[in-house]
């Protein structure tokens, strides 16, 4: 079992940045994919971002790409999202996600979740 709690949401204006970070428990972190998704008022949840277990490879949204950048901290059991040039339609609740058996590219193109955290509120305004 892995609990995923996020922290690091908030309110910025457009063009700052925010870095997001999501703690897990367990022994077991390391043999996750990590990821993050995001859900905006009135949409359904999509993929940002995922990074596999050692870290040697990311996949991103094309949405994100070159603005965020996912990474990971296995001593800590961490995995952070900085977020840079945030724009409005970044505006949404975002989720850490964990998944076994699985790569950062399966797990963007709609591959099932392990472990789901409960969100954290990103607010970009104009």
């Amino acid at each position: 079992q892995v609990q995923l709690v996020e922290s690091g949401g908030g309110l910025v204006q457009a063009g700052g940045s925010l870095r997001l970070s999501c703690a897990a428990s367990g022994r077991t972190f390391s043999s996750y994919t990590m990821g993050w998704f995001r859900q905006a008022p009135g949409k359904e949840r999509e993929f940002v971002a995922a990074i596999s277990l050692s870290a040697a490879s990311t996949y991103y949204a094309a949405s994100v790409k070159g603005r965020f950048t996912i990474s990971r901290d296995n001593a800590k059991n961490t995995v952070s999202l900085q977020m840079n040039s945030l724009k409005p339609e970044d505006t949404a609740v975002y989720y850490c996600a964990a998944d076994h058996f699985t790569t950062p590219h399966a797990m963007g193109v709609g591959g099932s979740i392990d472990y789901w955290g409960k969100g954290t509120l990103v607010t970009v305004s104009s």
